[in-house]
C-alpha cells in the first residue's frame, strides 16, 4: 500500500520541520510527503528542501485559497493508493503507518480518522490545551474514542481517505469554517465506510498560548453553525453544549453581583466541575500544573466555542445574514 501524505502549510516553516523530522523516523517506509505552501509570506521551502535526501518528497507554492482547496490541489498530484491528511503542527509516532497499513488491511475503509494526544515535550500550556480538546469533562469526549456520539467524522489534522473516495467526491467543497466535517459528512452519504483507527495517533501541538487558542475555538464555533447551514440535521444537542456553560458562567457572575439566591447554587456546580477537571486531568497528566492550567484552558475553550456559536447562531440562523 502506497501512501501519499498530505501537508498545507501557510507561515509556519518551524512546524513542518519538526514534523518531517518525525515522518524520517518512520517504520514503513512507503509513502510520498506533498507540502503545498498556501500564498505564505514566511515560506519554508529552504526547510522543505533539506529533507530531500530523507523523504520522498514534494514541494508547491500556490496562491493562498485556505487549507481545503489547498488539500484538493494536494489530491490532484497526489500518487498514492490512499491519501493521509496532517496539520503541520503534528508530531508522527513511528509506527503511525505501519499501524495505518495494519489495520486497513484487517478492516478496510474508505475513510478513516484518528486521535490526537500531547507529546512529553509540549509546554505545559500545550499539554494542558490537549486535556481541554480531549477530554471526558468537554465536548472533546465525543471526539476521537471508540464510544463516540453519532457517526465519526474524521477530523483534518489527523484523516485519511482512498483515492477512490476523492475521484468520487471531488474532494474539499468549503476552504474553511468547518471544511473538514462537511467533507466527512459528504463521504458519510455518499455509502463509503468510515471509521476510527485508535492506534493511529498524532501528537498535535495546537496553539501555544490560550490567546490563540480563543480565537481558535472562536473559530471552530463558527464553523458548526456553517455546516448547519449545509446539513440541518448534523446539528446535535452536544453542540449547545459549550454555548449553554457560556451562559451560565454568565448567569453566574451576575447572580454573584446582583446577590442573588441562586448565587449559591451556581458557585457549588461551577466549583464541583473545577475540581472535576483539576483532579481528573492530575490523574491523565502527572501535574499539578497542567491540572491548573487545564481548568483555563477548558473555560477558553468552552466559552470561545459558545460566543463564536451563538454569534454565528443569531447573524445567520436568527437574522439570515450571510
Amino acid at each position: 500500500m502506497f501512501f501519499s501524505i498530505i501537508i498545507p502549510l501557510y507561515n509556519r516553516p518551524q512546524e513542518i520541520d519538526e514534523l518531517l523530522h518525525t515522518l524520517t523516523q518512520q517504520q514503513y517506509q512507503n509513502f510520498e510527503v506533498l507540502v503545498i505552501e498556501d500564498g505564505s509570506q514566511l515560506d519554508a521551502k529552504d526547510i522543505v528542501e533539506s529533507y530531500q535526501d530523507r523523504l520522498n518528497l514534494r514541494y508547491f507554492y500556490k496562491e493562498n485559497e485556505g487549507q481545503g482547496f489547498t488539500r484538493n490541489f494536494a489530491f490532484k498530484h497526489a500518487k498514492g493508493d490512499y491519501f493521509i491528511i496532517f496539520d503541520s503542527d503534528c508530531l508522527i509516532p513511528p509506527d503511525y503507518l505501519t499501524q495505518v497499513k495494519t489495520y486497513l488491511e484487517l478492516h478496510p475503509l474508505d475513510a478513516y480518522g484518528g486521535p490526537d494526544a500531547a507529546h512529553s515535550s509540549f509546554s505545559p500550556t500545550q499539554k494542558a490545551i490537549s486535556y481541554a480538546m480531549t477530554s471526558l469533562f468537554t465536548t472533546g469526549g465525543i471526539r476521537g474514542n471508540k464510544k463516540h456520539l453519532g457517526q465519526f467524522h474524521p477530523r483534518s489534522f489527523n484523516m485519511g481517505i482512498s483515492r477512490k473516495v476523492w475521484e468520487k467526491t471531488g474532494g474539499f467543497k468549503l476552504t474553511r469554517l468547518g471544511e473538514d466535517i462537511e467533507f466527512s459528512i459528504r463521504i458519510h452519504e455518499m455509502g463509503f465506510k468510515i471509521g476510527l483507527i485508535p492506534e493511529a495517533k498524532v501528537f498535535h501541538k495546537r496553539r501555544t498560548n490560550f490567546s490563540q487558542f480563543f480565537k481558535q475555538l472562536h473559530f471552530f464555533g463558527r464553523a458548526r453553525i456553517n455546516i448547519y447551514k449545509h446539513f440541518p440535521k448534523e446539528l446535535k444537542l452536544v453542540h449547545f453544549f459549550p454555548a449553554m456553560f457560556t451562559l451560565f458562567l454568565l448567569l453566574t457572575l451576575l447572580s454573584n453581583l446582583l446577590n442573588l439566591q441562586i448565587a449559591s447554587s451556581c458557585n457549588f456546580l461551577l466549583a464541583v466541575y473545577i475540581l472535576l477537571i483539576f483532579f481528573h486531568s492530575w490523574a491523565v497528566n502527572s501535574s499539578a500544573k497542567v491540572a491548573f492550567l487545564s481548568i483555563v484552558a477548558v473555560f477558553v475553550q468552552l466559552s470561545a466555542y459558545g460566543l463564536g456559536f451563538m454569534q454565528d447562531f443569531w447573524k445567520r440562523i436568527i437574522l439570515k445574514i450571510e
